[in-house]
Formats: C-alpha cells, structure tokens, sequence
C-alpha cells in the first residue's frame, strides 16, 4: 500500500513589500530629521532638496510597494495570501499595512507642493507645525503605522501557527519569528521617533525644569509606549523600542555635523560652516524599562489598575530622569560636544544670547506650580496608558 500523504504545511512567509515599507520608514525619519538640519544649517530649500528627496523615495517605495501588494491580492484569487487581507470600497484586497501605507504615501506626495507654495508665500518657517509640514507628518505617520501594524499582522500569525516539523523546519520558524520581533521593534521605534519630533519644541531641554513639558509627555508617549508593550512578544519591548528609536535620532545629528553647510538666507546672525546637529533625545529608554517590569509583575492586573500604576510611574520617573540631565544637556560644560549635541546652533541664532546655557526665567516655575503641573501630568498619563493597553489588546489580535 502507498503512503498518504499529508499536504504539506503552508507556513508564513515576509512578504516583500514588508521589507520596503519598513525601508521607507527609516528613509522618511532621517530625511525629516535631515530637513530640520538643512533648515538649521542652510534655510532656505526647494522641492527637489536632498532631504525632500530622501523623503519622497520613502513614500514612493512605501506606496508602490503596498499598491503593488494590494493588485495582487486583488486580481490573483488563488493567492495564498488573500485570506489573510481585508477587502476595501467593495473591490480591492490588501492587508491593513499596505492600505495605510498607500493613504500615507499620497498624503505625502500630495504635501510636497504644497510646502513648496508655502514658502514661496511666506518664507522660511519658523516651527515644525506648519499647515504643511502638518500633512507631511500625518502622511509620515500614517506610512509609519502601515509598517507596523504590517509586520504586527505577520508576527501574529507567525505565533499562532506552532514550531512543527524537522529540528531544521522549526529551526526556520525561530528564526522567522526572532526576524519579526525585531522588525516590530524598529518600525515601532521609527514611528516613535516622528511622534518626538512632532512634538520638539515643547520638549527639549530648555524645557526640562517646566511642567509644561511632562504633561506633554504624559499626554503622547504612555500610550504609544503600552500598546507596544501590550503587542509585543519580546521580554523588553519597551525597552528595545525606545533604545531603537533614540539611535535613530543620534545617527544623523553624529554624522551630518561632519559635513560642510552654509547659510543661504539671512539674517545670518551665527555664521557657521557646517550642518548644525538636531536634538538629544529624551531618555525613554529609562521609563521603558520600569515600564516593561512593570508589566512582567502586574500585565494581568485589571486594565485600569495598570494603567494608574504605569501611568503615574511614568511621569515620575521621567521627569527625575529629565529634570537632571535636562538641565546636563543645557547648563553643563561637559554636553557642550559633538555626543551630547549641546554645542548646536542655528545660523539665526545670536550666539550672544544669554540663555543658550542657561535656563530662561520663561521655562522655571515656582515649586507649588510645578507639582501642580506634575498632578495634571500624571492625569493625562494614566487616560494615555489605558487607552495605549486597549489599542495594544487590539494589536494582539491583529493578523490581516
């Protein structure tokens, strides 16, 4: 008698476009933060700029890569993926990922001459959140999330399906599976990245002795940080997270310093020669990994209890953590260098101005304002971790 024979198992597999929008999210992080340095650096830029550039290519690959996806889930109904992807405007199939890195893509392209009609309008900018660069941020984001929730949904299927077969097959589905997990974590740690960005101006380090800046902190980063660590497999996914997306931050502000840049647009108050670095990131690496304890000892509290405990415990640790090397990073002689970045000036700057080293009476407050400051915080921290818990049970659940 002949054997029968099982069919064989159709195991997950990262889908290519995976890769390129993943590959486009860091291309869009460092073309922003790029932006932000020519603007510091050079001023005025045009549509066609490098950083643009950078940008676009991140958007384009992001896009056509998804679309791409989304025509063959489409148009090939045997394609073993189509079961696995969800079906939009009564027509197209595509994963949640591809979709949103479709809509992001657009968002950006769409934005590009609109900043460019914008400066031509108004001149150079003066803040990060202008109506275009708005768009532009929202279309980052959106690509960025596509990424995301992209390799969340094969992460997910990857854990639900068991390690069967020959030591080798198994072997691969460890390998896969560990592939995935880091995957997530830099996607989510680029994400994070634009999330900090978006918000700079009210968190730097001129701010680190106001209470203005922990209640932002409160309001942004418990949530985005718990849905992580709610969806994630890793044993510190918090913890990778934050460290992913501080090197993000750092690479370009140690490199591009090494190259030359002069002002093109006046007043030229700070007459430099070369790229002028970006921020030091906030060090969410620390409440990260309290965070991640945190969850190892309590996740299986009730979902309010953990978000009072994680919410309140966030805004306590961070601001210790940022009220001291806050004020390292812009009184101390010894974060004046290229590692610490507080040598960095833009070309407009004075460089008499006497508060470049020094806190400005505008960003201290009295102790009782403060704490009151730091009770409104620990508020908006604790609705932030809740929501953040219920949008990672979400996470969990997804593999489309």
């Amino acid at each position: 008698m002949q054997a029968i024979l099982s069919p064989p198992v159709v195991r997950p597999q990262i889908p290519t476009y995976i890769y390129a929008v993943v590959f486009s999210s860091l291309c869009i992080v460092w073309g922003l933060l790029w932006d932000i340095m020519w603007h510091m650096s050079i001023g005025r830029d045009g549509l066609f700029a490098p950083p643009h550039l950078l940008m676009y290519v991140g958007a384009v690959v992001a896009g056509l890569f998804s679309g791409i996806k989304i025509l063959q889930l489409t148009f090939a109904k045997s394609h073993a993926e189509r079961t696995h992807s969800v079906r939009f405007w009564g027509i197209f199939y595509g994963s949640l990922g591809a979709m949103y890195c479709v809509w992001g893509a657009l968002t950006m392209l769409t934005s590009a001459p609109f900043d460019d009609w914008w400066h031509n309008t108004y001149g150079l900018d003066v803040q990060i959140l202008t109506p275009p660069h708005t768009v532009l941020l929202v279309g980052m984001m959106t690509v960025q999330f596509g990424a995301m929730i992209g390799v969340l949904a094969v992460q997910n299927r990857v854990a639900n399906q068991p390690a069967v077969g020959s030591r080798a097959e198994k072997q691969a589905h460890e390998r896969l599976a560990k592939r995935l997990k880091i995957m997530f974590t830099v996607a989510a740690g680029l994400l994070l990245s634009i999330l900090y960005t978006m918000l700079a101006e009210k968190l730097g380090e001129w701010a680190s002795h106001h209470s203005s800046s922990y209640i932002t902190m409160g309001i942004a980063f418990p949530f985005f940080l718990l849905s992580v660590g709610r969806a994630s497999p890793l044993r510190y996914p918090i913890t990778l997270t934050a460290a992913a997306y501080m090197l993000t931050m750092l690479i370009p502000s140690w490199i591009l310093p090494f190259f030359p840049a002069t002002p093109r647009l006046g007043p030229v108050l700070n007459p430099i020669t070369h790229y002028q670095a970006f921020l030091f990131p906030l060090l969410l690496v620390v409440p990260g990994f309290v965070l991640d304890k945190l969850l190892h000892r309590f996740g299986k509290l009730n979902d309010w209890l953990l978000a009072v405990l994680t919410g309140t415990v966030f805004i306590l640790v961070i601001t210790v953590v940022q009220w001291y090397f806050g004020a390292f990073l812009h009184t101390s002689v010894y974060a004046q260098n290229r590692f610490f970045l507080s040598t960095s000036m833009s070309y407009s700057d004075d460089p008499g101005w006497p508060y470049h080293h020094a806190f400005h009476p505008h960003w201290l407050q009295t102790m009782p304002a403060f704490l009151k400051g730091i009770g409104i915080a620990i508020a908006c921290a604790i609705v932030s971790a809740r929501l953040g818990l219920l949008w990672g049970n979400w996470m969990k659940r997804v593999q489309r």
